[in-house]
């Protein structure tokens, strides 16, 4: 059972960053894959971030260039660094992890960007 706890949420003005974090119960580096996700109020759960095991990370095209996931496999930490947020960016958003063909998810935490 992997449990998956993020952190780092807050409300914050446009432009600003906020960087989010999410721990995990079990060694990362034994996860296959770990990303982050977003939903808005109303809108459907999207995709944002995901860090392989190996290979090179990818994100979501609504926010290349603001944001960025990174790893630390001592900490069993993933984080996403968002910069240059902006009010769509406000949203729950969601750690997951791939391991052993089962996708685990956390609870979420809460981001808003004021205009």
């Amino acid at each position: 059972q992997v449990q998956l706890v993020e952190s780092g949420g807050d409300l914050v003005q446009a432009g600003r960053s906020l960087r989010l974090s999410c721990a995990a119960s079990g060694s990362i580096n034994s996860f296959n894959s770990m990303g982050w996700y977003r939903q808005a109020p109303g809108k459907q759960r999207e995709w944002v971030a995901t860090i392989p095991g190996s290979g090179s990370t990818r994100l979501a095209d609504s926010v290349k260039g603001r944001f960025t996931i990174s790893r630390n496999n001592a900490e069993n930490t993933v984080y996403l660094q968002m910069n240059s947020l902006k009010p769509e960016d406000t949203a729950v958003y969601y750690c997951n992890a791939l391991y052993d063909g089962v996708l685990y998810w956390g609870q979420g935490t809460q981001v808003t960007v004021s205009s």
